[in-house]
């Protein structure tokens, strides 16, 4: 069965930076964008990066920009999301996903989900 497995979250300090990864199986993993997500305590989930299926176009929401890259590695099946210059606001659930790459912004662009890793910063 389809499962997306996300690793590495934990607790940083401000200014620190984690590397995230997720762990796909049970899908045609190449022809899928894969996106990353978050969601804070009480808010909604919301878009951070998203990545093509080859690799060749990336996206992110403008609070990461220049701060997180994601990658991937298709002949390993696995997303990675390496966060530099992490801040207090970056506190959060991270999710992969993936989704056909006909929209990459929404939740509901995505087929696939993990169960979500989680991230501190502290200040």
């Amino acid at each position: 069965q389809v499962q997306l497995v996300e690793s590495g979250g934990g607790l940083v300090q401000a200014g620190g930076s984690l590397r995230i990864s997720c762990a796909a199986s049970g899908f045609a993993f190449s022809r899928y964008y894969m996106g990353w997500f978050r969601q804070p305590p009480g808010k909604e989930r919301e878009f951070v990066a998203a990545i093509s299926w080859g690799g060749g176009n990336t996206f992110y929401t403008d609070s990461v920009k220049d701060r997180f890259t994601i990658s991937r590695d298709n002949a390993k099946n696995t997303a990675h999301l390496l966060m530099n210059s992490l801040k207090p606001e970056d506190t959060a659930a991270y999710y992969c996903a993936a989704g056909g790459g006909v929209g990459i912004e929404s939740v509901a662009d995505y087929d696939y989900w993990g169960q979500g890793t989680q991230v501190a910063v502290s200040s």
